[in-house]
């Protein structure tokens, strides 16, 4: 089908019908299939399908951010029945390439968001795209969709406030069929608990197209005139059970259930269409028919289309290295400096060098500058640019996701890793996998920093953590822990390029240490660095815990213990082959980090060191790892110390392995 195109006062009434049909029959055929025992998983549209009534008054180059019932919306967007076919099916040529689950819909060429299952998560990404148009001055559109019951979820509300506060160019268009999942949600929406100024909601009865077109194009219409946000809280009825997995006969009355399909969008739609004599009742069967055909023969060809090749499952979870990286406009300073200083030449070099690169977090405009400084004087060289956020963190790591779709860089700081956690769900469930989950189609180029660690007193349990268990977890996440100034430098400026999203943590109790930089370069993630060569024990570590190593290293030389230290600089990717190289030669391994023992990422690297028959070999003894105690950091400076990696028990792990 063709894409829908901005009309100017007329509907397309027969183009509707065809896209409605096409929708419901696509819904009936996968039922069928269902309980065939072809499918997996289905998400009906059924009685969702005037919406799409609304893409009329879009343009091509608006983005929508689609949620799983908007089948009708994506037909009328230019997605073919083939296309959601294979979706459904999970075959070659999906948009996922059998990846996402069904009705998750995906298209760049269309700008139609690739859809994550979590609801709401699409909320603040569309915030953010809506925002990166407002900054690039032209006016495109957001429309954003979400279903009633996840109205309920925080950052649909983040989403809301941040539009507003913002005035964007953006339309929440909320399904509200009175239902999550079994649970009427009548009694728990905002709109019915007056929580919304009503200034900024339109009501729409969403079973009606005529009325859909009409608000949704003044919606579309203010959006784009620069009005801010509007709510376009549309009443419908979802005339199914919520997806195939679910039967809604248990839980809704029979003459609940009979209202309702007499209020079936589609009956309403050709009701009129027949009585205003733009279609007979003969010329409608006949296009149903003919819908029919179409529909049964488009499924039973993709059925015949292979599934994807299980060999190419870890495609696109990154995008290709940058070949070459641009080179860094900055001079070594002449004394040795800080990573707080290096990291804020190093923005200030990206904002000159970078137009689409955007800062934003708490605190970081001037005077303030960050709590910690990182950002100090950037506001007043480029405002606009760099951007104090509200104190919400899953708005700073969601809108990102939309800037980055829209074409910018966001290097957007979180305050403490500590309070990363409100952001943790956008981080896993948009920032890491919309590469790998879009098979290559969109991608999320952006840069979340924050100060991390602990051995900084009185941090207490929220200033203090690391978790880099965490963080290495999360696949399609690059993760790099710098330990020198010159090292944060290259790997900001490294990162500020790459494809990819990465996450660097900076430890804070070694970030105003002063060291000399020989260079200011791009440092490309996955090359670990020898702080120091040695002949007895490799002694692996990040961060604060290089200190540790240096203070052994020390201690032991006296002894005739010679440790070789390899600083890993970034998790992931990990440079497994210098600690290889380095086994082969000391034959010991200790691993220190101040996470917490269990799951931690020195455990993964014992792990890989010991399970892979060539590396065991080079083993002499068994590898020992030195971590924080599995419990939380005390506020109490003499508690704190009891529970970290101290220079006791690493020199008590240097002795074990060479025993």
């Amino acid at each position: 089908m063709k894409p829908a195109t901005m009309e100017t006062g007329t509907l397309p009434k027969l183009e509707l019908l065809r896209v409605m049909l096409l929708s419901r029959e696509g819904d009936r055929r996968e039922g069928i299939l269902m309980r065939q025992g072809k499918g997996w998983f289905q998400v009906p549209s059924m009685g969702h399908e005037a919406l799409a009534a609304i893409v009329y008054h879009l343009r091509p180059d608006d983005l929508i951010f689609p949620t799983y019932r908007d089948r009708a919306m994506m037909l009328a967007r230019g997605l073919t029945p083939r296309e959601i076919a294979l979706d459904f099916l999970a075959r070659t040529g999906s948009s996922s390439e059998g990846r996402n689950m069904p009705a998750h819909y995906s298209s760049r060429a269309l700008n139609v968001f690739g859809f994550a299952t979590p609801t709401g998560s699409q909320c603040l990404p569309a915030a953010g795209a809506a925002w990166g148009i407002k900054m690039a001055g032209d006016d495109r559109i957001v429309l954003c969709n979400i279903g009633d019951a996840a109205c309920r979820q925080g950052e649909f509300y983040e989403a809301v406030c941040f539009a507003i506060q913002e005035r964007l160019p953006i339309v929440f268009l909320v399904e509200d069929n009175q239902y999550g999942i079994s649970t009427p949600t009548h009694h728990m929406l905002p709109m019915r608990l007056h929580v919304f100024d009503e200034r900024w909601v339109m009501f729409v009865n969403g079973r009606d197209v005529y009325e859909v077109y009409e608000k949704g194009g003044e919606a579309v219409r203010r959006a784009r005139r620069g009005e801010g946000p509007v709510i376009l809280w549309c009443e419908l009825d979802r005339l199914s059970s919520h997806t195939s997995a679910d039967d809604h006969r248990v839980y809704r009355p029979a003459e609940e259930i009979e209202a309702m399909m007499q209020r079936d969008p589609i009956k309403l739609y050709t009701e009129r269409l027949t009585a205003e004599g733009v279609i007979t009742p003969s010329e409608l069967s006949e296009l149903t028919d003919r819908i029919t055909e179409e529909i049964d023969l488009i499924y039973q060809q993709v059925e015949q289309v292979p599934l994807p090749d299980p060999a190419h499952v870890m495609d696109h979870l990154y995008g290709e290295p940058v070949p070459t990286y641009k080179p860094m406009p900055l001079e070594p300073e002449s004394e040795p400096t800080t990573m707080v200083a290096a990291i804020n030449r190093t923005l200030h070099a990206a904002l000159e060098t970078f137009p689409e690169v955007i800062l934003f977090g708490e605190d970081i405009e001037d005077p303030k500058g960050g709590v910690f400084g990182f950002t100090k004087g950037l506001s007043s060289r480029f405002p606009g640019r760099v951007v104090n956020s509200p104190l919400a963190e899953a708005t700073i790591v969601g809108t990102a996701v939309g800037l980055a779709a829209t074409g910018y860089r966001p290097v957007f700081e979180i305050q403490f890793i500590d309070f990363i956690t409100p952001g943790f769900h956008q981080l896993v469930t948009q920032v890491a996998t919309l590469r790998w989950r879009t098979n290559g189609d969109w991608s999320c180029p952006m840069v979340i920093y924050a100060p991390y660690g602990a051995y900084l007193p009185a941090g207490g349990p929220w200033h203090s953590q690391s978790n880099d268990g965490w963080w290495a977890h999360i696949p399609g996440l690059r993760v790099a822990i710098p330990s020198t100034p010159e090292d944060a430098a290259g790997l900001f400026w490294a990162a500020i390029q790459d494809p990819d999203p990465s996450l660097i943590l900076i430890p804070k109790h070694i970030f105003r240490v002063r060291h000399p930089v020989r260079e200011y370069k791009a440092l490309p993630f996955g090359k670990a660095a020898i702080r120091r060569e040695g002949k007895d024990v490799t002694v692996v570590a990040w961060g604060n815990t290089l200190e540790l190593a240096e203070q052994a290293a020390e201690r032991l030389a006296p002894e005739g213990i010679s440790l070789e230290i390899i600083d890993l600089r970034t998790l992931v990717p990990c440079d497994w082959e210098t600690i290889e190289q380095s086994l082969a030669k000391t034959g010991r391994l200790v691993v220190i980090h101040e996470d917490s023992r269990t799951c931690g990422f020195g455990q993964a690297i014992i792990t890989e060191m010991t399970s892979v028959p060539e590396r065991f070999n080079l083993l002499l003894s068994p590898p020992q790892l030195v971590a924080r105690y599995d419990v939380h950091i005390p506020y109490c400076p003499e508690l704190e110390y009891a529970v970290l990696p101290d220079l006791q028990r690493v020199l008590q792990a240097i002795y074990t392995v060479m025993e």
